[in-house]
């Protein structure tokens, strides 16, 4: 299996730094051992203005099929000829994107210790695979690697050159070309896509291979229009983990939503009545709300469920009274950012140890969430369908279980006072629903009722007498203990 990389560069970025990138020097032919044979780095060119970084996989054919593939019944071995000769050892397969996951980890990762700088640094790229399986023709391949920026050639290999009658096999000669990308991205979408066009993997797909496709699928396969089809193929067609994939993708989806747009929608709330001095915005006014509901109920140590880019975190790090403070998002793009806001590479020691993001769903039970004096959902639950609110209920209230829960979510009916917003329109395009007043006293007390807590409710924002305020909050405070009403 063969693939090379190549960019081109200018006088502040030299083509050579591909070798840092890739932590492999180009003046050296370096060889790493595989599970499934050798794989081979080498530099066909390199220089300032041109650089060329190859991967050659040799796959020993025999080491594949005793490894699994191949075995026949009672797992012994499938002496049948093909299982030894076959095309695995000269087409693009889930063999060659392990072996670039392996080989290439830190560049994938977008980890360059010798120069930290270059990971981010968008370049032009050409990656060449010279015989590429595609269940799906060209027109699959382009359908997968347009939408993320690629211009792409893809040119069915004939079945024989001297017979052309016998029309086109299976197999394209596959480049991409973009002006404007980093590398890490590059190599992710490979380690996606190659074996999602070849509909086959060389190992047992296991649940794992859930985290491995969302880590890799960052950024860009949560908004893919093929997100289906590579989440099936990635997991070998595996419904049951599809299903899981599909559910963490939404989330991630839902939670990337473009919060400067929520936020200025919130700072429009009280445009009909702003004075002649300026109004404080409503997500301001929710955060306060939240402090001050935190502050009266004790609590010390706290988590932001769904804590996006961290603005409410950034708020409570401004009061000593919480000594720990724990955000926790499903996406990874979120908490980067959220990461940049509290400036946590620059922050003291001491101040470092009150905050921890976490990465995580609220559709399952999880262990690091236990214990915690209170837990924040501010505008969360109106991000996800209704059918999936039971399983935030209990992951929260059933397992994490906090002395006080904090919950805002739009009040629906005040929709009215905003000129801005259409008739009939949710605030936010990703918002599933927004609750009236009645309707949300009905959930949460239901909710209140089935965990052992007290509920009150709580206005934040003008409190029109009429449609009530723009936020509705519920202060949940746990009454009954977890073994009590386990007895």
């Amino acid at each position: 299996m063969f693939l090379t990389i190549t960019t081109t560069g200018t006088p502040e970025h030299p083509a050579t730094e591909l070798g840092f990138l890739l932590h492999k020097h180009p003046e050296k032919a370096q060889a790493f051992s595989t599970s499934y044979g050798t794989a081979h780095v080498l530099y066909p060119e390199a220089d300032d203005r041109r650089c060329t970084a190859a991967l050659l996989l040799e796959v020993d054919a025999v080491a594949l099929v005793r490894r699994g593939k191949g075995k026949g019944r009672g797992g012994a071995p499938d002496a049948a000829l093909a299982s030894y000769v076959n095309d695995r050892p000269y087409a693009a397969s889930s063999l060659l994107a392990v072996a670039l996951s392996g080989v290439f980890s830190s560049a994938m990762k977008g980890v360059c210790n010798a120069r930290p700088e270059l990971p981010a640094v968008p370049r032009p790229l050409r990656i060449e695979v010279p015989a590429l399986p595609a269940r799906g023709g060209p027109a699959l391949v382009r359908r997968l690697f347009e939408p993320l920026g690629w211009t792409v050639t893809a040119e069915p290999v004939p079945l024989d050159t001297a017979f052309p009658q016998w029309g086109d096999s299976r197999y394209v000669r596959l480049e991409l070309e973009s002006a404007d990308r980093t590398l890490a991205e590059a190599l992710r979408h490979l380690y996606v896509l190659l074996p999602v066009l070849d509909d086959a993997k060389h190992y047992w797909v296991a649940s794992d291979e859930v985290d491995k496709l969302l880590r890799a699928g960052e950024g860009w396969l949560p908004g893919h229009p093929e997100q289906k089809l590579i989440t099936s193929r990635y997991l070998s067609r595996r419904w049951s983990l599809t299903r899981q994939a599909t559910e963490r993708l939404e989330l991630v989806r839902l939670a990337e939503a473009d919060d400067s747009e929520v936020e200025e929608i919130d700072n429009a709330v009280e445009a009909e009545t702003e004075t002649e001095e300026r109004p404080t915005p409503l997500a301001v006014q929710r955060r306060e709300a939240i402090t001050a509901a935190l502050k009266s109920s004790g609590a010390a140590r706290v988590l932001d469920l769904g804590c996006g880019q961290g603005q409410l975190v950034q708020a409570l790090l401004k009061d000593p009274a919480f000594t720990e403070i724990v955000g926790l998002d499903v996406s990874m793009r979120a908490l980067t950012i959220a990461s940049r806001r509290l400036k946590l590479d620059r922050m003291g020691e001491r101040q470092a140890a009150r905050v921890k993001l976490l990465q995580g769903s609220l559709a399952y039970t999880d262990n690091r969430l236990k214990g915690y004096d209170a837990a924040v959902l501010s505008e969360v639950i109106e991000h996800l369908d209704l059918p999936r609110l039971p399983a935030l209920e209990y992951a929260v209230f059933g397992a994490a279980r906090p002395r006080t829960v904090l919950v805002t979510t739009p009040n629906v009916e005040y929709n009215v006072r905003w000129e801005s917003l259409p008739a009939g329109h949710v605030r936010h395009g990703d918002h599933r629903f927004e609750w009236t007043r009645a309707e949300f006293r009905a959930w949460a007390q239901a909710v209140a009722e089935r965990h052992g807590y007290g509920a009150e409710f709580v206005p934040v924002g003008p409190d029109d007498p009429e449609v009530g305020p723009p936020t509705q909050m519920a202060v949940f405070t746990l009454t009954t203990p977890k073994e009590a009403k386990a007895a």
